[in-house]
């Protein structure tokens, strides 16, 4: 027995920001909208993915962004990524490298902390 992959991340998102969520993860990344079940959808928050990435966003009636636990999403061509997100506003912050990677950390637009990565080579 052992676990195999991740299927899905979830993050937590403010009540009523689903057309926010929406313009970030779907407009900006790139990562398509998914509808929810509809037992789920009347809960709010969406679903963005495919079969290599899924990111779940919930509805926290006393949200609080999640400043330091973040998803590290895998991207190609990241340099045109992040040239797309901050003509789009959102700011780009480096951190310290990694072998192997080209990464940045950006804030989702709940405050959430989300890594993307490129690997070099």
């Amino acid at each position: 027995m052992r676990v195999t992959r991740i299927d899905h991340v979830q993050l937590a998102m403010p009540p009523g920001q689903e057309d926010k969520a929406r313009a970030f993860y779907a407009g900006l990344l790139g990562i398509a909208w998914v509808a929810k079940p509809e037992h789920l959808a009347r809960r709010g928050g969406c679903w963005f993915g495919d079969d290599d990435v899924k990111v779940h966003l919930g509805v926290e009636q006393d949200f609080r962004p999640a400043r330091k636990a973040h998803p590290a999403l895998l991207v190609d061509g990241l340099s045109d990524l992040t040239g797309r997100l901050s003509a789009a506003g959102v700011q780009i912050t480096h951190d310290e490298p990694l072998e192997g990677y080209d990464r940045v950390y950006v804030d989702d637009p709940f405050g959430n902390r989300i890594e993307l990565m490129e690997r070099l080579g």
